[in-house]
């Protein structure tokens, strides 16, 4: 099915039920034929006046929209609203506010909150695929997420001097392959040896480069067969392949997200935000992979299905939903 290009034509074409019906059917189902999400049945009818469709199987809930087994599901708010939120959440560089969607729906901001964050959950895409394997080498580096050291208190400000980073701000680790461009990135409890080598273990494949900087909680890859090489950016940020630029690059995108557009970021949803950025990084237009802002939106909206995020979750006043 052809998709809109551009903001103003989606807003436009997303308008109409039907046109959302048509577009969510193609995207769900590549053959074109509407399922029972409860038991997977073709016998269903579409009802245009309510708007859901009726199984004719014998189980108790027959009726259902195409919301349910998304992250839209029990969402009172309709797809000529949800469609366009996901459009600019995917397509904005810097990502969009639930303040600016809240005005430009003529929704509460606490609903257009808890809208971008199950946009969020969609956007998470874990692949299984290690990095490197396709014989590039692989950047690594931690950053630490947190307050304006000159807005903080003293006590505060002269941990962070000391170099105590957790006491004030989150880390993040995060690794690109060069080869692929993609980068992995997620929230960490610390950067110390286990948990950072850990995580490269999981995620880069055996024997790759690894490039990182100085951190002590590096300096045991060689041991473990990986061709380990370090820039020391007291003295150098680039030396011949050596350096983390890339990877850089990315903390650089997330920052300035979280700091211009997000403002206060709470650490216990830090990692959703991150996923965010992840998402549009690994799905940006390149030389390579030209990708089109209706390419990312059809991407996002194929990873809807499968995944469920309620407010007592998001709140932590329940663990994850698991379908």
């Amino acid at each position: 099915m052809e998709a809109p290009q551009t903001l103003q034509q989606a807003i436009q074409y997303f308008a109409n039920y039907e046109n959302c019906r048509r577009f969510m059917v193609a995207i769900r189902w590549d053959d074109g034929e509407v399922r029972c999400p409860y038991c997977g049945s073709k016998k269903v009818t579409h009802l245009e006046k309510a708007r859901v469709y009726r199984c004719y199987g014998d189980h108790a809930k027959q009726k259902f929209s195409l919301k349910i087994g998304t992250v839209m599901e029990d969402s009172p708010i309709g797809l000529d609203k949800w469609l366009p939120v996901l459009w600019m959440m995917v397509n904005c560089k810097n990502g969009i506010s639930s303040y600016e969607v809240a005005r430009s729906i003529g929704i509460t901001q606490k609903s257009a909150w808890f809208m971008l964050h199950r946009i969020r959950t969609a956007l998470k895409n874990g692949s299984l695929v290690k990095m490197g394997s396709t014989g590039g080498a692989v950047e690594v580096d931690e950053s630490f997420i947190g307050g304006d050291p000159q807005n903080m208190h003293k006590d505060k400000r002269i941990a962070l001097k000391r170099g105590q980073h957790g006491s004030s701000k989150v880390a993040v680790m995060g690794m690109m392959d060069r080869e692929t461009r993609e980068v992995r990135a997620k929230v960490v409890p610390n950067v110390k040896r286990e948990t950072l080598q850990n995580a490269i273990l999981n995620n880069v494949v055996g024997t790759g480069t690894v490039y990182t900087d100085g951190w002590v909680g590096y300096d045991n890859l060689k041991a473990i067969q990986f061709v380990h090489e370090t820039v020391n950016h007291m003295q150098e940020y680039v030396r011949g392949e050596v350096h983390t630029n890339g990877i850089e690059n990315f903390w650089s995108l997330l920052k300035r997200g979280l700091r211009g557009t997000y403002v206060a970021v709470e650490p216990f949803h830090l990692d959703k935000y991150v996923d965010e950025q992840v998402f549009r990084f690994n799905n940006r237009a390149t030389k390579r992979n030209p990708l089109t802002d209706a390419d990312r939106f059809i991407i996002a909206l194929s990873q809807i299905a499968g995944k469920r995020l309620t407010y007592a979750e998001l709140t932590g006043k329940v663990g994850e939903t698991e379908f």
